[in-house]
């Protein structure tokens, strides 16, 4: 399977997620000690709507600010959905022909900044099903792709403080893939509270 495939497996339970999020729950906590379930979900769409120039050949300059602030509107169901319809559309071409994107940190290859969104949407899925008490669907073969993917590169991320401490988890694959990214498979709502 093929990392834009694996993306679009990944999104698409992402985008499942965000349209049974209870019209009570976007304030409410997740994993990610700072965001909120509204933050979470803008941070994940922010990226895919990056994703669409960044595809055709756009730098970081061009696209400017146009897509900062709050990208959900009164339907982030909808805004999650469209958005991830767009960048899974965009990205075929680029990686099948090798392209490089233009990210903040230089020029990356495509398939290599779809990894990062694969991964991106896989553990975000599972902070925001844990932050509304939906159960987490970790696709097997999504788990372990990112994981084979992600063992060259947790300690970049980790000194680059894109990733918390590494978590000791139970020895399932799921369950080592989210320790890896910092996350406590345990975590529940109740964790912030306490």
């Amino acid at each position: 399977m093929d990392v834009v495939e694996l993306h679009g497996r990944a999104a698409g339970e992402f985008v499942r997620l965000v349209g049974v999020v209870g019209s009570e729950q976007w304030d409410s906590a997740t994993p990610c000690s700072d965001w909120d379930v509204r933050t979470l979900v803008n941070h994940v769409v922010n990226e895919e709507r990056w994703t669409v120039p960044l595809m055709a050949g756009q730098t970081i300059e061009d696209v400017g600010d146009s897509l900062d602030g709050d990208l959900l509107g009164d339907d982030p169901a909808t805004a999650a959905a469209e958005a991830e319809r767009a960048a899974q559309a965009s990205m075929g071409g680029p990686v099948a022909r090798g392209d490089q994107v233009h990210l903040s940190y230089g020029n990356e290859d495509a398939a290599e900044y779809v990894w990062q969104l694969t991964a991106d949407h896989l553990i975000h899925g599972w902070d925001l099903a844990k932050a509304i008490g939906a159960e987490p669907r970790l696709d097997p073969d999504v788990v372990d792709a990112v994981s084979g993917w992600f063992t060259e590169r947790e300690e970049l991320y980790r000194e680059g403080g894109a990733i918390a401490e590494r978590v000791s988890t139970a020895d399932d694959p799921a369950s080592r893939l989210l320790g890896a990214f910092g996350r406590d498979p345990s975590w529940t709502p109740a964790h912030v509270s306490g």
